[in-house]
């Protein structure tokens, strides 16, 4: 076994809820501050120096004796720590494990890095707190600008800078990383995988070929708060109708287009159960093959909502908060990974239609994605589940990609 199984026992219990058994390790609350030193404490046992970049995304890094080379060269690897609300255990810290146990296999085999090798955890990379995804790394990248982070509230109302600011750190210091080029060669994000393909093929390991584009909608259903007793139903003025039949569209509408649509996060105002809502706030989460089928599906869901809301004699308005382009991962990249690991026979090669911070990345560096199998396909909740010979299998394949990545003259 590799040191993935005794690294893993000690963040199992870390953010998780006792009755749901899902994880809340949300950005910059206790468990992720928890997570956080629990990531320096792994990086210092092996001997790797430790930092955190100005927008909150952590690295560890394995220096060879003596380097002077071009920063460019680096092999990272890594992935997150946070979770969604009540998510499984793998998503995210499976591949921040694994990079530590990759380290170790590679110094058990004596190999010596003639080049630098990182560890990552990117900050905030589910958007559970705060509503948008990957915030660490699409600042690092420029891809979300200062002002718009820092204005972001959690449903508490607190916002990016109070939570960055109780958490002991500087809001002011966020924004695009100018390093971020120069210290990376290339990222490799080894993560489990989110749907059930693996399981049928009998594959335990990945090569990811894309990530399907993909965005957040918010739909803000505006109608008059009345008491849902006495006020007859000619009278109303019930956003929640409107809302109640865009979920509908959503569902067939990503069916006609062979995509998916999904409305999860909902908040309404005033929320009683004896008062017609004034508000409904809604999240839309679509995904799609490709771009033109993405902007379809949402332009058609949109329309039907407006339809809805204008018959109701309702306000709606939808801003789309985050909307990520299709990732190709380079061709090169992947067939090189797929021979570093030709020993364990044919890899195969897989879509993902989730979204990771190796997708944003891959504006700026060259990524490439691993997926371990889950042998059900669930995810984003506590039944999600990967075999420990998978994860162990996962870890070497880990190690085979960085040896061969820093031995290479």
């Amino acid at each position: 076994m590799t040191s993935f199984d005794s690294l893993w026992a000690t963040i199992l219990d870390v953010g998780q809820h006792k009755s749901t058994r899902g994880y809340r390790r949300f950005a910059w609350n206790d468990s992720d501050m928890t997570l956080r030193e629990w990531f320096g404490d792994c990086a210092r046992q092996r001997g790797m120096s430790v930092e955190e970049d100005r927008n909150g995304n952590l690295w560890a890094w394995w220096m060879p004796e003596g380097w002077d080379g071009d920063p460019r060269d680096s092999f990272v690897t890594g992935s997150h720590l946070d979770s969604v609300p009540d998510g499984g255990a793998y998503d995210g810290p499976l591949g921040v494990v694994s990079a530590f146990a990759a380290i170790d296999l590679v110094r058990e085999r004596g190999i010596v890095p003639t080049r630098p090798v990182a560890v990552t955890a990117f900050s905030d990379e589910e958007g559970a707190r705060f509503g948008v995804a990957c915030v660490g790394s699409q600042l690092s990248t420029g891809a979300v600008t200062p002002a718009r982070a820092l204005a972001l509230r959690d449903n508490d109302g607190i916002s990016l800078g109070e939570a960055l600011i109780s958490a002991g750190r500087d809001p002011h210091q966020l924004g695009e990383d100018p390093d971020l080029v120069d210290r990376v060669g290339v990222y490799v994000e080894l993560h489990v995988e989110q749907g059930r393909a693996l399981d049928l093929i009998d594959s335990p390991i990945a090569v990811a070929s894309s990530i399907w584009p993909h965005g957040r909608w918010q739909f803000v259903f505006s109608g008059e708060a009345n008491h849902a007793g006495a006020t007859r139903l000619v009278d109303r003025r019930d956003p929640m109708l409107a809302f109640a039949s865009s979920v509908h569209t959503a569902r067939s509408a990503a069916a006609l287009h062979e995509a998916v649509a999904t409305f999860g996060k909902v908040r309404v105002l005033p929320n009683g159960a004896n008062a017609i809502p004034s508000e409904v706030r809604a999240w839309l989460d679509a995904r799609a093959a490709d771009e033109e089928t993405l902007t379809k599906l949402v332009q058609q869901i949109t329309a039907e909502a407006q339809a809805y809301a204008a018959a109701d004699g309702i306000g709606l308005e939808v801003d789309a908060e985050s909307v990520t382009p299709i990732v190709d991962f380079p061709h090169d990249i992947r067939e090189r990974l797929r021979r570093s690991l030709a020993h364990l026979g044919d890899i195969p090669v897989l879509p993902t239609a989730a979204g990771h911070d190796a997708g944003i990345l891959s504006a700026k560096v060259p990524t490439a994605m691993m997926f371990v199998r889950n042998p059900t396909g669930v995810s984003h909740s506590p039944d999600e589940f990967a075999e420990a010979d998978d994860c162990n299998r996962g870890a070497e394949a880990l190690a085979d990609v960085m040896a061969d990545w820093v031995t290479a003259t």
